[in-house]
């Protein structure tokens, strides 16, 4: 009996200690753009407060640039477990998720008040987790903007851009935007659009202020349309069995982490833009156009089509949701 009970407690001792020194969970995060952007501060942030609140549970490695995975390969590592967490473009996920699809229709969203309006709603929230089936769960929506355009000519209406070739990111819904406006779209990839614009491979592109900013694309296009007419947005995602794998506590620690590490990404997104708007003013090297109303109305009928034309993929209860979203 005494030697069962001290065997038994020998085990209780060894398990606890086991415990005790346990190694740290280690959440690989990985992203393709650098340390001071809006991205890269959250990405950093969440590290950072991981590792305060739950000392000794968790370790948070942060690869920026591109550095461990590029932007063609990080989705399938993250399916495999070899990175655990990743913040891609909205744009690229219409492959798993066709209502995903939704952020890239042009004209949907009045602002960027309007699409935290929407992904805060019960239809904005499901989509984060529309991939479970496929392997990825979606954790937080972090902001890059409204996208504006660009060109080598001024553009005040959608007749103005009939023949030009705009650059846009790899999505079927891009496509038939600018298919939409009689324009001409060329996927290519972010890191090519400087010196495609420069020498004239494409005329014009779509990007938020602060992309246009901080790519250098005010040097090599003389005009901006201020057009709102999309969002470019990322999805904070991880690997559905390595989150649902983690102990309850640490989980749902982290989730509340990631919330706050969120407005804090959102707020510095919407301060980056309006400095760069006016880097780019104050430059002097290209005109930024302001449409009027009767203009933008222009440009929203000529593109909205393709609301139509995606309905069946999306799915026209979640096209209305986020309209309703504009008059709240």
């Amino acid at each position: 009996m005494l030697k069962t009970t001290v065997k038994a407690l020998a085990c209780a001792l060894s398990l606890t200690a086991g415990l005790a020194f346990a190694d740290p969970i280690t959440i690989k995060f990985a992203h393709v753009v650098a340390d001071n952007t809006p991205k890269g501060q959250g990405a950093l942030l969440f590290k950072k407060l991981a590792e305060e609140r739950l000392p000794g549970k968790v370790k948070v490695e942060v690869y920026p640039n591109s550095s461990l995975y590029g932007d063609g390969k990080e989705m399938e590592a993250l399916l495999l477990g070899d990175v655990h967490m990743l913040a891609p473009s909205l744009a690229k996920f219409e492959h798993y998720n066709k209502g995903i699809q939704i952020y890239d229709l042009p004209f949907l969203f009045d602002d960027i008040e309007v699409v935290d309006r929407f992904q805060a709603s019960p239809q904005g929230q499901k989509l984060l987790s529309s991939m479970e089936d496929k392997g990825i769960t979606g954790l937080a929506y972090w902001h890059n903007g409204m996208k504006q355009l660009s060109s080598n000519k001024a553009m005040h209406e959608p007749k103005d851009a009939r023949g030009l070739k705009f650059r846009v990111q790899a999505s079927n819904v891009l496509d038939e935007q600018f298919k939409a406006i009689r324009a001409n779209p060329r996927k290519m990839s972010f890191s090519e659009v400087y010196q495609g614009l420069q020498t004239g491979v494409v005329n014009g592109t779509e990007n938020t202020w602060s992309n246009y900013y901080s790519q250098k694309v005010h040097e090599v296009q003389p005009y901006f349309t201020h057009s709102e007419h999309g969002v470019i947005d990322y999805m904070v995602i991880t690997n559905t069995k390595f989150w649902k794998g983690l102990p309850d506590d640490v989980r749902g620690e982290l989730k509340t982490i990631m919330d706050e590490v969120t407005v804090e990404v959102n707020r510095q997104a919407d301060d980056l833009n309006r400095e760069a708007r006016d880097a780019i003013a104050k430059a002097g090297t290209s005109e930024i156009i302001e449409l009027t109303p009767e203009q933008r109305a222009k440009w929203r009928e000529a593109m909205q089509p393709v609301w139509k034309m995606f309905e069946g993929e999306i799915g026209k209860e979640l096209i209305e949701a986020a309209q309703a979203s504009n008059q709240q």
